[in-house]
């Protein structure tokens, strides 16, 4: 087992991860899968990282997912007229409105906090 040094590598990772997917837990054979998968993993997160959320973008695929309105938002944001300030950019979220949507709706504090 070596690490990646190109696609075509990850490719032939990939494919031997698929040979090895239905391995039994605890064999050797897993063992390997989970190797891979960790080095698969390394190559993807520098050569293909994923930029972090917008935090609004969470919030909508949120609202989408579960089907809510704007006004589903009132008990975690404020208002309407605040939800619609958060969801339109003009104003940033504050700390206690990231811990009710993480609480309530099960977004991620990564999602919700810009870097």
């Amino acid at each position: 087992m070596k690490l990646i040094k190109n696609d075509q590598e990850l490719e032939k990772m990939l494919e031997q991860m698929a040979v090895l997917w239905d391995a039994e837990e605890g064999s050797d054979e897993r063992d390997e899968l989970e190797l891979l998968s960790f080095i698969v993993e390394k190559y993807e997160d520098e050569h293909y990282p994923i930029p972090a959320s917008n935090p609004i973008e969470a919030i909508k695929f949120q609202m989408d997912q579960n089907g809510m309105t704007r006004k589903d938002l009132e008990p975690f944001i404020g208002g309407s007229g605040r939800v619609s300030e958060i969801l339109n950019g003009k104003r940033e979220l504050t700390l206690n409105m990231i811990k009710k949507l993480h609480r309530e709706l099960h977004i991620p504090y990564e999602s919700l906090i810009m870097s």
